[in-house]
């Protein structure tokens, strides 16, 4: 019987899901990945097979009250039909906040669930529904081994500089300090980069996930020395929702002279604002693209100049650039947004070459640019079933 790994992508509305058949050597192999979108208003089921064919869909009703462990029992019902004979030995999770303790991906017991619902506050987009999935398979399936893959365990490599806020230091010694989000996927890009642009594996590279969260991460020989994410994943770039970097003064007028309290403000800079909050029309890129609201060119006019900002930002720390590599959802399938951050960083040597832009090439600069621009996809999912797999060997 084959054994396969379950991975798990939670959010507030959607869950996305892979399977992995665990092969006798090198990488899990993909069986199947989807989705359950939705969540709390017109939930939608979609899986697919590797190759992308649709295996099974269906619909809820609006407004149907699909929980999060509504969505898991029909995933897991799905799954036990669909495996082929494989059966499932261990779920791995993509957790965003790991703090200072959780470092490296780790088997999920009491201990760690009390430290993961700790963090509760510094995650509020993600945390939550990241420990509803965990629990929801405990409940379901209590002897299935579970893991938890965190997005600020790569980001642990930082120096002292790039980790510290200039508060005093009994609030640092108590945690706050800058922790760095999407980390699995910068783990992914950097293991990517010896086999596709191997002249920057060992490098000097700025790293733009750009998709509804945003941030950019320095590499350096694979290693993160910096990002533009800090204490929590509202940090640094413009989002679809989110602000990114912001005076903390704007919080403090918005909460002492327009009086609004701590949880209106948090909704309005996690889910009113960035790309949404400045365009009037949407948060999805795409959207605004296809817009001919003055607005929604402004939008993303800010993005690219504060993603070309804070890449120069990230040149500094490195002592230089040799790459540029851009991913997620904007990064991967938005031309229009690379050349006008690829254009923005010409002083530091990025000439892109319009052609192989346009035509969504994996190397987009010219054969005579100083710095290489690269389109990498990431791949999230992969990075959690390695790291599950690591995890659950060592078990054995």
């Amino acid at each position: 019987m084959t054994d396969a790994l379950l991975t798990i992508n939670a959010g507030s509305s959607s869950m996305k899901f892979a399977l992995f058949e665990i092969a006798p050597a090198g990488d899990p192999r993909l069986l199947s990945h989807g989705q359950i979108e939705g969540l709390g208003t017109a939930p939608h089921f979609l899986a697919r097979d590797r190759a992308g064919a649709v295996l099974a869909e269906r619909r809820w009703s609006e407004g149907a009250a699909v929980t999060h462990e509504a969505a898991f029992t029909e995933l897991l019902r799905w799954i036990d039909a669909h495996l082929y004979g494989a059966r499932v030995v261990a779920a791995g999770h993509r957790v965003v906040h790991g703090g200072r303790r959780l470092a490296a991906p780790a088997r999920i017991t009491g201990d760690t669930m009390a430290e993961l619902d700790s963090l509760v506050p510094l995650a509020p987009l993600h945390q939550p529904h990241s420990l509803s999935a965990i629990r929801a398979i405990s409940a379901l399936r209590p002897a299935l081994p579970q893991v938890a893959c965190f997005d600020t365990a790569f980001h642990r490599t930082m120096g002292a500089a790039a980790r510290h806020v200039a508060l005093p230091r009994a609030l640092t010694e108590d945690g706050i300090e800058r922790y760095g989000f999407h980390g699995l996927s910068y783990e992914y890009i950097a293991s990517r980069l010896p086999d596709t642009a191997p002249a920057l594996a060992f490098g000097k590279v700025v790293v733009a996930h750009l998709g509804n969260g945003a941030s950019l991460c320095a590499l350096h020989a694979g290693r993160s020395v910096d990002t533009t994410m800090g204490f929590t994943a509202l940090d640094g770039l413009v989002m679809g929702t989110r602000c990114g970097a912001l005076d903390p003064g704007v919080v403090l007028y918005l909460m002492q002279a327009r009086g609004m309290a701590v949880d209106a403000v948090e909704h309005l800079l996690y889910s009113e604002s960035g790309l949404l909050g400045v365009s009037g029309v949407s948060g999805d890129m795409r959207a605004l693209m296809d817009s001919r609201d003055p607005r929604a060119a402004e939008a993303i006019e800010l993005f690219a100049f504060r993603v070309a900002r804070e890449a120069g930002a990230m040149a500094m720390t490195l002592g230089g650039l040799d790459g540029v590599v851009f991913t997620a959802g904007i990064g991967e399938h938005v031309a229009p947004v690379r050349r006008r951050v690829c254009e923005r960083l010409a002083w530091l040597g990025v000439a892109i070459d319009d052609a192989a832009n346009g035509r969504g090439d994996a190397c987009i600069s010219q054969p005579g640019s100083r710095v290489a621009a690269w389109v990498i996809p990431t791949n999230e999912e992969l990075m959690i079933a390695r790291h599950t797999l690591t995890v659950i060997n060592t078990l054995a």
